[in-house]
């Protein structure tokens, strides 16, 4: 099922299975009424990949549809510079509308933690938006993310969740 384009509406553009995995266990969280207004796409294979198939495939839709929004989910393999390289991909005029998440290693990661599998984890992270809470997203292979959340945060509620 696709997305409305004329409606706010977020895509997800995941890195790899694992992180359409966790994006899927996300989406399983979205207020039913609201489902059709995310969608994940298919892995690309890396997260160099993930920016070129943004520059390739959707900067152009996003010009085209101003209420798209756009989740680059990729790992950030313990790489301290990799959020400044993928923000660099963004240009400036879609910056308030792209955002870059991810886990701050490798999905494999999640499980070794505790944390439980890339679906049970996107859904608690889900739950974490819907409830304004931190409880996931505050863990250490998360909390990277807490300035893009605080932006994406203002914008998703509305959209996927009945706040």
């Amino acid at each position: 099922m696709s997305v409305n384009k004329n409606q706010p509406h977020l895509y997800i553009l995941p890195e790899d299975k694992a992180d359409k995995n966790l994006a899927n266990g996300f989406h399983l969280e979205v207020a039913p009424n609201h489902q059709r207004q995310m969608q994940v796409l298919p892995p690309v294979g890396g997260w160099l990949k993930v920016l070129n198939s943004f520059r390739s495939d959707h900067i152009r839709y996003m010009r085209s549809y101003p209420q798209r929004y756009l989740v680059l989910l990729i790992d950030f393999d313990e790489k301290e510079d990799r959020f400044d390289v993928a923000q660099k991909a963004v240009p400036d005029d879609l910056k308030d509308r792209v955002f870059i998440l991810g886990i701050w290693g490798e999905p494999e990661d999640l499980g070794k933690t505790g944390l439980g599998s890339p679906e049970t984890v996107g859904r608690k992270l889900a739950k974490d938006c819907r409830e304004e809470t931190d409880i996931t997203w505050g863990h250490d292979l998360f909390r990277h993310n807490a300035m893009e959340l605080e932006r994406l945060r203002k914008l998703v509620l509305p959209i996927l969740f009945d706040a």
